[in-house]
């Protein structure tokens, strides 16, 4: 390969599409997956008592980071822009709204409110530099939060992973098999989980968890 040819790779702009999923205009906006759900009636009828809370935390912004923690530019440029460091293995971190997930040894999840989620990619671009990536997945997936005191008996039902304290400790995130779907499950307090699940599972998901509750008394929060 000539000089000249190497010069010009050293050169090129990276090339890549941003979409605000959630921008100010009029026009129908988009919809959270459990929407005909009508969750707020749910809520409304529903016991004000139980052992189990369910709740959809819709149209959050979802955006999955690629990286390597050998880039410095990489790892840096989300300090510096999202206030915190990427967590370790299995382990998540937050920093006001925010929070991130370990996914897999070079990729992470960072959850964000819905309307920053546009600004933050365009800033985390900006600071960093290297081989990354960006991917806003925000319409495709959605958080679930289960808590009460008898949550962890709901989620035996659903995952064979180990819940127990001293093995799923307050800050733990694991991907693993929920029902008949997948989930990625991070333990956010003493006796609450987050469940993000891909969008076209989310109904099941939401149906399995009231079924799986049942016995417990469920009480729906909008």
């Amino acid at each position: 390969m000539s000089e000249q040819m190497l010069a010009e790779q050293q050169t090129l702009i990276p090339v890549y599409a941003l979409m605000d999923q959630l921008p100010e205009t009029e026009g129908p906006r988009p919809e959270s997956p459990l929407c005909h759900a009508d969750l707020a009636s749910l809520a409304e009828q529903g016991s004000r008592e139980g052992g189990v809370r369910l709740q959809e935390q819709a149209l959050l912004g979802h955006l999955v980071l690629r990286g390597s923690l050998q880039n410095e530019s990489f790892v840096q440029g989300f300090a510096q822009v999202m206030g915190m460091a990427l967590p370790g293995a299995l382990e998540s971190a937050a920093a006001g709204d925010a929070s991130v997930r370990w996914i897999s040894p070079d990729e992470w999840l960072l959850i964000v409110p819905g309307k920053q989620a546009f600004s933050l990619e365009k800033q985390l671009r900006e600071v960093m530099a290297g081989h990354f990536s960006i991917a806003n997945v925000s319409g495709g997936q959605t958080v679930l939060v289960l808590a009460g005191q008898d949550a962890v008996n709901v989620l035996k039902k659903s995952t064979g992973y180990d819940l127990r304290d001293r093995n799923f400790p307050v800050g733990k995130v694991v991907t693993t098999t929920f029902a008949k779907t997948q989930a990625v499950i991070r333990r956010t307090g003493q006796q609450e989980w987050e469940l993000v699940v891909r969008r076209s599972f989310a109904d099941y998901v939401w149906l399995w968890l009231q079924d799986a509750s049942a016995e417990y008394g469920l009480t729906v929060t909008a």
